[in-house]
């Protein structure tokens, strides 16, 4: 495993979706002060994935890296969608919610070859010489049997040459994530939207086996798509689509116990999942100036341990 990127990531990792155009077009130079601020607040673990924009989020984010120390930073990113270049002579967006020009195509590949290759464009694309952790991306949305009997033999191979360091999967499902966990191949697993004050479906068997198998776990998506971002209400969005009403109801009660106990909901959100021990690190988006440093400040906003109690309550009468 290479040893010469940042020993110890951060808490606060910076998701790289925003960079890349999701739902929101971002000018090259509000993206790189996004990342500017990032590295300003000292976070110094950046995720990304060619789904991204269709390579736009790690363009950005290689550019702004190459001025930095390659000791000082982590840069996950993912495979399984392989990058195909298309004709788009009409200049038709993208139609996976990225606001971008459908200049390639998505493939599903999860072979030796389709992993080799997606890790090669993405070095190009990072300008980087290697990455410190590459993830099987929703391989459940193919076939997740096959991606991981392929995938993941794939990525220890390109361990092996010291082109990734820690191995493993991302995804929104626990099911996935359990299959992942069972092979005994991974290092760490990309948790989306699964432990979060609201959804915490990887809380029964996944972290405690995570935690037995020393399987690191960052979490992701900790505002389920929105609605712990804010104020919860019939418009917010849960993992970005209509909340639904036993969520919002939820949403609603987290959000009078933070409120009663004086702690913005968001700061409970970001800092909930790092409670558990198996838990590395959390990683949030940004789409403008001044949410890396409002996320920053939530992440170090003191959250009273009676709060920690009473919403643990709340769980144990829910279930």
């Amino acid at each position: 495993m290479p040893v010469t990127s940042a020993s110890t990531p951060t808490r606060l990792g910076l998701g790289g979706a925003g960079i890349g155009n999701h739902r929101v077009a971002m000018t090259d130079a509000a993206a790189r002060q996004v990342l500017d601020e990032a590295w300003s607040v000292r976070v110094r673990l950046f995720d990304t994935a060619p789904h991204y924009g269709l390579g736009l989020s790690e363009r950005r984010l290689g550019d702004f890296l190459q001025s930095k120390p390659r000791t000082q930073f982590q840069v996950s990113s993912k495979v399984g969608r392989l990058l195909v270049p298309q004709a788009n002579p009409e200049g038709a967006l993208d139609d996976e919610g990225f606001l971008v020009p459908a200049d390639a195509r998505r493939a599903w590949d999860f072979s030796a070859e389709g992993v080799r290759t997606s890790v090669a464009q993405s070095l190009t694309r990072l300008g980087l010489e290697f990455i410190d952790a590459v993830y099987l991306h929703d391989p459940e949305r193919w076939d997740l049997d096959a991606a991981l009997a392929e995938g993941l033999p794939a990525l220890q191979s390109l361990q092996d040459e010291g082109l990734v360091g820690r191995i493993g999967v991302a995804s929104m499902k626990v099911e996935a994530l359990l299959a992942a966990a069972r092979t005994g191949q991974v290092d760490e697993l990309m948790v989306a939207g699964r432990y979060t004050l609201v959804d915490q479906g990887a809380a029964e068997l996944l972290l405690p086996m995570c935690e037995d198998k020393g399987i690191a776990v960052v979490a992701a998506a900790v505002f389920n798509g929105g609605l712990l971002a804010g104020t919860p209400s019939a418009d917010s969005t849960f993992d970005y689509a209509a909340v639904p009403p036993e969520v919002l109801r939820r949403a609603e009660q987290l959000e009078l116990d933070c409120t009663a106990a004086g702690v913005p909901l968001a700061a409970a959100a970001m800092q909930f999942p790092l409670r558990h021990p198996a838990v590395r690190s959390v990683v949030v988006g940004a789409v403008e100036p001044g949410q890396m440093e409002t996320n920053a400040r939530l992440l170090a906003t003191p959250v009273p341990e009676a709060l920690w109690a009473q919403l643990a309550q709340r769980d144990r009468v829910r279930t």
